[in-house]
């Protein structure tokens, strides 16, 4: 059974954005589909979403896949930075994403250690990144670091901003389409 995993980001909820669409989306077409509520969203820690997170997915395969938005994207990265050698996730779409401190003081916990990339590609088959260039809450330079860092492929985008509900963003076509992509 193929599995996704959307990670909300700071201070959202499961049914926010365009989490539910993708999430319909993805089960028409018989994927398992999980959205968690992440603990503490107004107020987060990388030791209780990530431990969130490991207990929810369990083992990784080649049928799982991870989304994360925004707080998500990093939380994913962590997630496939902890796995034990012998793991690995066939795809992960990083949206409006960030793997270094981005100077927002509530989500210093996720970004005070620096991530070990090599781990992380290591963990993975395959990136996207999906950002748009107004971006005035994660900065376009981010994305560029993922696709730099961690060989990325990266989908830019205009006048989406955040690539929120605050940018009326209630569908992304393009996560749809990269998580059909790894499975091509």
């Amino acid at each position: 059974m193929k599995r996704v995993f959307i990670v909300h980001g700071y201070d959202t909820t499961p049914v926010d954005n365009w989490f539910p669409w993708l999430k319909k989306q993805l089960e028409a077409k018989s994927f398992s589909v999980t959205v968690p509520q992440m603990p503490d969203a107004g107020a987060p820690t990388l030791e209780k979403w990530l431990s969130h997170l490991q207990k929810l997915v369990g083992k990784c395969d080649e049928y799982t896949f991870l989304v994360g938005h925004s707080l998500g994207t990093i939380t994913c990265l962590r997630f496939l930075e902890s796995l034990p050698e012998n793991e690995k996730v066939a795809g992960v779409v990083l949206v409006a994403g960030f793997s270094e401190d981005i100077g927002f003081a509530p989500l210093h916990s996720f970004t005070e250690k620096p991530l070990n990339y090599n781990k992380v590609k290591n963990s993975v088959n395959k990136i996207i990144a999906i950002h748009s260039t107004d971006d005035m809450a994660v900065p376009y330079k981010f994305a560029e670091i993922i696709r730099d860092k961690l060989n990325a492929e990266l989908i830019t985008l205009q006048n989406l901003g955040h690539i929120n509900a605050s940018n009326n963003c209630f569908e992304l076509p393009e996560a749809l389409d990269a998580i059909l992509k790894f499975n091509e």
